[in-house]
C-alpha cells in the first residue's frame, strides 16, 4: 500500500471495507481563505481533497504562521482525529476553492474499533502521513528559521 497516496489506500480496501468507509463521509465545498481548522484546536473530522489545494501551518511565536506542507488532489486533511487527545497539530487554511469528502472521525474510529484488520490499514496509512508531514514540518522550520550557514543538517 503506498501510503503517500489516499486513493491508493482507498483502492487497497476491499470493495465492502471501503464503502464501509466512504459510508461515513459527505461532499463540502470551501471557498479559498476558509480556515478547516486552528492548531490546538478539536479534532473531529478530516477530509481528502477531490480539488483544490490547503496549506497546513503551524504557529510560530512572534511570527505569522509558517505554511509547512501545501496538499491537494486526494490527498489527507488531518491527522490529529486518530490519536488521543484529538487536538489539532496544526491549521489548515483552503488556498483555492476546494472540494473534499468530510469523515466523521467519531464514527471512522468507531468502524476501525469494530473490524480491526480495516483500523490496521487506516492507522498504517495516517501514520504514513504523518512521519511524511513531520519531515516536511522540520524541512520547512529550518529554511525558515536557521541561521543561515549554520551547518544545519537533516
Amino acid at each position: 500500500m503506498n501510503v503517500h497516496s489516499t486513493w491508493h489506500m482507498l483502492r487497497a480496501l476491499s470493495a465492502e471495507r471501503r464503502q464501509q468507509l466512504m459510508d461515513h463521509a459527505k461532499e463540502v465545498a470551501y471557498p479559498q481563505g476558509t480556515r478547516l481548522f486552528e492548531e490546538g484546536g478539536h479534532a473531529d473530522r478530516f477530509w481528502i481533497i477531490r480539488t483544490g489545494t490547503v496549506a497546513l501551518d503551524m504557529r510560530v511565536p512572534g511570527r505569522r504562521a509558517a505554511v509547512i506542507e501545501t496538499v491537494g488532489h486526494n490527498e489527507l486533511v488531518g491527522w490529529s482525529w486518530m490519536f488521543e487527545p484529538h487536538t489539532w497539530h496544526m491549521g489548515a487554511e483552503a488556498m483555492t476553492p476546494v472540494r473534499a469528502y468530510e469523515f466523521d472521525a467519531v464514527a471512522v474510529r468507531a468502524l476501525c474499533e469494530e473490524d480491526p484488520a480495516l483500523g490496521l490499514a487506516i492507522a498504517e496509512w495516517v501514520g504514513g502521513v504523518v512521519a511524511r508531514r513531520l519531515r516536511s514540518a522540520r524541512t520547512r522550520l529550518l529554511d525558515l528559521y536557521a541561521p543561515y550557514g549554520s551547518g544545519s543538517r537533516l
